[in-house]
């Protein structure tokens, strides 16, 4: 028997890098090998306090029942003082929907927004589920490289040379902090990007799951730029400043008119987000803050431990991250040494380094052309694995002899 012929979508739809690796991870783990896991951008920590008590309370009162596709009030209502207070953005709850989790919102803001033949700029390196999301309309990716001596911030000139140049404009995903590169945005940028975007019919995709791992000042929203609330769906998770990426819950600020929208989209895709679960983030909003922070300053003291430790391995240049617990060294010199691209470069660091011990990160080309030559690596290891894995990766470069036998098992990752 066969299956009916797959759409032409679903033969080139592309995922998550991350998760692909962390399967490979898995596999050698069971089969016995030590792997430092920097690959994914999950939390080493646990759920903050409030939100597992709450969410246990919530389960066994029986909130374990359909609720609305928009969200519980009590959560909106939450969510809403949170931007409001923190990050000075215009909500009310009416400006709130409720999803499993930021990644979702990519694929409803597409629908919202787009049509095929829109073009979207797009800061590379970027999250690789950008495109597939574009894909799935028919809108065109508008790409401009994000500079390692630009601290990997984004050009408001770039945005006027797309609203002049391109055919199409009608999108753009900003991402800070950013993720792979620790880039943030400053108040400066993101107020130009308003500027020039301003009563235009341009739609924004704020992606913003980072926001409270900046690390020098606070987190800004572009939608906290006047009248940008109309024009922007800025996308929140609590994965990483609760800790709780397994229960996966998010919620987006737009527009009511949006927010309806999107509601529609996650009643005919989704259903709801668990009303405990949405119980378990209320608590976290409200009772968790200083935990939050705590675990902040913990991931901050990590990236700050990785990034020290490469800086002083031969051949890489590295810049402590603006925000986000990930640190993304140019290692070029290496792979131009070894003949080797960069994901070729991990991947040889997580199975042919060492028969024993790998360690998983990612090539930056996962995230796009523009992050070749570079490597990301989570901090998502207790601190005696992260001074490991720097110590393996030290080794592991100059063992000619694997990479070779590596290369040639593997001739795809060779260097054109």
């Amino acid at each position: 028997m066969t299956v009916p012929s797959l759409s032409q979508f679903a033969r080139s739809l592309t995922t998550e890098t991350a998760f692909d690796v962390l399967a490979v991870a898995r596999r050698l783990k069971s089969a016995g090998k030590d792997v430092i896991e920097l690959q994914i951008g999950d939390s080493p920590f646990p759920s903050s306090s409030s939100a597992i008590r709450a969410g246990k309370a919530a389960i066994d009162a029986g909130r374990t029942t359909y609720g609305p596709s928009l969200g519980l009030p009590e959560f909106r209502e939450a969510a809403a003082k949170l931007v409001q207070n923190e990050f000075q953005i215009p909500a009310t709850a009416e400006n709130i929907v409720v999803a499993p989790g930021a990644k979702p919102f990519e694929q409803f803001f597409c629908e919202a927004f787009l049509e095929p033949g829109d073009e979207v700029l797009i800061f590379e390196p970027a999250f690789p589920t950008y495109a597939p999301n574009l894909a799935r309309r028919g809108a065109t990716a508008v790409t401009v490289p994000l500079r390692q001596e630009h601290q990997f911030r984004p050009d408001p000139r770039a945005v006027e040379r797309f609203l002049h140049q391109s055919r199409r404009p009608k999108a753009i995903f900003l991402n800070t902090p950013h993720n792979p590169t620790g880039g943030v945005a400053t108040a400066d940028d993101l107020r130009a990007i308003a500027d020039l975007i301003r009563g235009q019919d341009i739609a924004v995709f704020s992606d913003e799951p980072y926001c409270h791992m900046v690390w020098n000042g606070q987190h800004r929203s572009i939608l906290a730029e006047a009248g940008m609330i109309h024009q922007c769906v800025a996308a929140f998770t609590f994965s990483k400043s609760y800790s709780m990426s397994g229960w996966r819950l998010g919620f987006a600020v737009a527009a009511p008119e949006v927010v309806t929208v999107i509601g529609k989209m996650i009643n005919t895709a989704l259903s709801c987000v668990p009303p405990f679960v949405q119980i378990a983030g209320k608590a976290a909003l409200e009772y968790d803050r200083e935990e939050r922070n705590a675990t902040m300053a913990k991931f901050r003291a990590k990236v700050e431990r990785l990034v020290r430790e490469l800086s002083e391995v031969q051949e890489v240049t590295v810049v402590m991250p603006a925000g986000t617990f990930y640190v993304f060294p140019n290692v070029e010199p290496i792979c131009r040494r070894l003949g080797i691209t960069s994901h070729g470069l991990a991947m040889y660091l997580l199975e042919g380094a060492d028969d024993s011990r790998g360690v998983a990160c990612l090539g930056g080309e996962c995230f796009g052309p523009a992050g070749q030559g570079f490597l990301r690596f989570s901090c998502a290891e207790p601190d005696d694995r992260l001074s490991a894995a720097v110590a393996f990766f030290r080794d592991a470069i100059n063992r000619s002899d694997r990479v070779a036998r590596y290369l040639k098992a593997n001739p795809k990752y060779r260097q054109p």
